[in-house]
């Protein structure tokens, strides 16, 4: 049975941790990484969900359009 509550899961909260790790360590001054490299686990994170909507919808489309060819 699966008990998941609707949380942020094992990579949502390895991706927010590490976010703070990077921000934590630019503000103290261990990184001297622009901002964009600082923050880049959030938005490589919602890059990956979006290529993989994009993927869901091209697939569908292709075989969407498979089913009408051979019916």
């Amino acid at each position: 049975m699966n008990d998941n509550k609707g949380g942020i899961g094992c990579v949502g909260l390895f991706v927010v941790l590490l976010t703070v790790a990077f921000i934590v360590l630019k503000i103290v001054g261990m990184i001297t990484w622009p901002w964009i490299w600082v923050l880049s686990p959030v938005w490589i994170y919602v890059l990956a969900i979006v290529a993989f909507i994009v993927l869901v919808v091209v697939l569908a489309a292709i075989f969407a359009a498979i089913e009408e060819i051979f019916s």
